[in-house]
């Protein structure tokens, strides 16, 4: 299952080379609601790997996107002690302009609490399975 989320592009960091067949690039995507009258902004990281690290290249800090993205989950033991990891593996990134994402106060999803997460299914995620 992918996920989408919309918001502005904090930050982009450089390609990093893991290992010898391995690179990733981290970048922070900014989401802002209303709750209870009050602006809250969360600073999300995403992750892009091996040939998706170039998804950014298109975009500055500044830049309003839409990511698609699934959440990966790992294990790591160490002295026989288990940790847990999470990591938001983005696969695509598009522009989204500002006029599309500021719906007027008459039309839906303009009230407080307007949500620009959603759920979409990835078509390049081998283990998805559409029942």
């Amino acid at each position: 299952m992918g996920y989408e989320l919309t918001g502005i592009l904090l930050e982009k960091f450089k390609v990093i080379q893991r290992t010898a067949t391995f690179k990733v690039r981290e970048f922070v995507v900014e989401r802002s609601e209303d709750i209870n009258g009050k602006i809250v902004s969360n600073p999300i990281k995403f992750q892009t790997t091996q040939d998706r690290t170039s998804l950014l290249d298109a975009f500055k800090p500044g830049d309003r996107i839409q990511v698609s993205f699934n959440i990966r989950g790992s294990k790591w033991e160490k002295e026989g002690k288990a940790s847990y990891f999470n990591n938001l593996d983005a696969w695509k990134i598009v522009a989204v302009p500002l006029e599309e994402n500021a719906p007027k106060p008459s039309e839906p999803g303009a009230d407080k609490g307007s949500d620009d997460f959603t759920s979409s299914e990835d078509p390049q995620d081998d283990s998805f399975i559409p029942f």
